[in-house]
């Protein structure tokens, strides 16, 4: 007969499968700082004896890492699927920033539609929160502020499709959105018209997933993300423009 003994589980191993579980799930995010020993001993109910033993294993196993003075955290590794090697080759060809969106719009758009389906209600209101946020950024404006909340909102749109591979996957990519790797968004959000239009969009997409109409969802995030390679597409053609148009200037003062 297939039956083993039932045996109890340690401590140290149910820690172990917590602290997994957050950081599988998102919730515990690359970089970020653990509790003090005693503080998670006592959120955990187990002994510190026990902790030690769970993080050493979850440190082995490069889930975790020791900073000296510090604290433990959640190793950085976890937020890049991408070599270095690769994140640059990425930032020297136009080639990678309009497929990168290319793929948002596929991936955002299928989340969206997963998010307006399978988000609880605190997932919305998370989502909701933010183009708050956005909203108040927008009045003040303050185009670092806009850059930031906009990728914790399309994030959060991630979180709530419950999907933990995509949502590894698009954090790795919005990670290198924020270092600049692709484009420079804050320019974007300098820009009056581009500024009013990037937040209608964002209102589209909120009132279609509060109302939890996946096809307007879906429309949304895809409507959003065309406009943002237009406007990209553009800004390229500009620049190239005004380096022809400084070379014939050049070209117009070296016959003067």
């Amino acid at each position: 007969m297939p039956f083993r003994p039932v045996q109890s589980e340690k401590l140290s191993s149910a820690v172990v499968r917590q602290i997994e579980q957050l950081i599988l799930r998102g919730i515990l995010r690359p970089g970020e700082r653990l509790p003090a020993e005693r503080e998670l001993s006592e959120r955990l109910g187990v002994s510190r004896p026990s902790l030690r033993e769970a993080v050493a294993e979850l440190q082995a196993g490069g889930l975790l890492e020791s900073r000296a003075g510090s604290g433990i955290f959640v190793t950085e590794v976890l937020g890049s699927a991408f070599s270095d090697t690769l994140i640059q080759l990425f930032s020297r060809h136009d080639e990678a920033v309009f497929d990168y969106l290319s793929f948002r719009r596929d991936l955002e758009g299928l989340a969206a539609e997963r998010a307006a389906t399978n988000g609880t209600e605190t997932d919305l209101k998370v989502i909701d929160t933010l183009f708050s946020q956005m909203e108040a950024a927008h009045q003040k404006r303050n185009p670092a502020d806009e850059a930031r909340i906009d990728a914790d909102f399309h994030l959060a749109i991630i979180e709530a499709s419950h999907n933990v591979i995509m949502l590894h996957m698009m954090r790795s990519m919005y990670q290198l959105l924020r270092e600049g790797v692709f484009y420079n968004r804050s320019i974007m959000f300098k820009q009056r018209t581009t500024r009013d239009a990037l937040l209608e969009q964002h209102r589209a997409i909120n009132t279609a997933l509060q109302a939890r109409d996946t096809a307007a969802a879906r429309a949304a995030v895809e409507a959003h993300l065309n406009y943002v390679e237009q406007a990209l597409d553009a800004d390229r053609k500009a620049e190239r423009d005004e380096d022809i148009a400084r070379q014939r200037f050049e070209r117009m003062k070296t016959k003067a």
